[in-house]
């Protein structure tokens, strides 16, 4: 029976630099903590929302303000452009914290400590070949997510805006949309060339 030799022990200058990956913990705590600031802005803005469609002016004007939504007619009640603008901001809230999860999860399993999720029901389907590349990819492709939600609420906005930052947003995206796509194609010429060698 061949005998199975124990992993020898890391010297205290290796021990000390893979141990420096600790380092990296508090700022996905603070990642959670921001999520926390993200959370409570949606319910605010949430409740903003449900009650200005009961009526209440306060709600409706915070809206107003916070949306950065301006026209010329007075505005005493909720209409379809300020709802849309709203739900708009919502699923941007939303999207960045599907984000921050990405990050928060995906980099704690790759570069700090295996949270050993195998077999837990609500282990995330991603989460089973993650890697940093699968990782940028994903990021790459939220991020572009993200900057459609914002696009988008520009120009339903459009009339409040100058024509250059909705030519600068626009160039923006599509330099989004191209680095992300230059990340994917260069993550499938590693992966092609890497599965060639074995």
């Amino acid at each position: 029976m061949a005998s199975t030799k124990p992993p020898a022990p890391l010297r205290p200058l290796p021990r000390l630099i893979f141990a420096s990956r600790w380092l990296q913990l508090p700022l996905y705590l603070g990642l959670i903590a921001a999520q926390g600031v993200y959370v409570f802005h949606f319910w605010v803005e949430l409740v903003h929302l449900l009650e200005a469609a009961f009526g209440s002016q306060t709600a409706l004007q915070a809206l107003v303000t916070s949306m950065g939504y301006q026209t010329s007619a007075p505005l005493t009640a909720l209409n379809e452009t300020l709802i849309m603008l709203v739900v708009l901001a919502l699923i941007d809230v939303v999207m960045i914290s599907n984000l921050l999860i990405m990050v928060i999860v995906g980099g704690y399993e790759t570069f700090v400590s295996r949270m050993d999720l195998e077999g837990h029901r609500d282990q995330p389907e991603w989460l089973d070949h993650v890697n940093a590349s699968v990782l940028k990819v994903k990021l790459g492709t939220a991020i572009i997510g993200i900057s459609s939600i914002h696009l988008l609420k520009t120009f339903i906005n459009a009339a409040n805006y100058d024509v250059k930052v909705l030519m600068w947003q626009t160039l923006i995206h599509i330099t989004f949309l191209l680095s992300a796509l230059a990340i994917a194609y260069t993550d499938r010429i590693l992966t092609s060339t890497q599965a060639l060698k074995h």
